[in-house]
């Protein structure tokens, strides 16, 4: 059973990652209740910083009595609001054994719904597109450029 959660866990991780390597954050709809859940979640953790979590935030016995709470709220709400899932601690970095940590599915929506809103994620998407970009230009550079013009004087020729 654990080794099912555990696999289940994962593939959630690697879904949610490619999907905000793929598609800008910022447009990205987590569940049904994400007004709601970014709502709440601002309003109890004003000041938690999001972009790279501290794991005492969330494990500490004093974080506990916050979080719990504000977990309870979506029972009923949010599908499996308790069952445990895979957070990234610093959210510019992929899933790596030193960047994640265990967390309930209403904490893992709460902070990635915040890191999509607030543009922590962009770091993620941006990095994906780049490298995806840059093979596409120089694909395109190679394919139509004529060989007897320069670089900047086909980008006079394109205007």
């Amino acid at each position: 059973v654990e080794l099912m959660w555990a696999m289940r866990a994962y593939q959630h991780a690697e879904v949610y990652f490619n999907l905000i390597s793929s598609v800008d954050p910022k447009f990205l709809k987590l569940t049904k209740a994400d007004e709601q859940i970014y709502g709440d979640f601002r309003k109890t953790f004003g000041d938690l910083k999001i972009d790279v979590l501290d794991p005492e935030e969330l494990k500490s016995e004093l974080a506990k009595e916050k979080w719990r709470p504000f977990c309870l709220r979506f029972e009923g709400v949010v599908e499996d609001f308790n069952y445990g899932t895979l957070l990234r601690l610093d959210c510019s970095k992929g899933y790596t054994e030193e960047n994640t940590i265990f967390a309930t599915r209403i904490q893992f929506f709460a902070i990635e719904i915040a890191r999509n809103r607030e543009g922590c994620n962009n770091a993620v998407y941006n990095s994906a597109k780049e490298p995806a970009r840059g093979q596409e230009e120089a694909g395109q550079r190679r394919a139509s450029r004529p060989s007897c013009c320069s670089a900047s004087e086909l980008s006079l020729c394109l205007q």
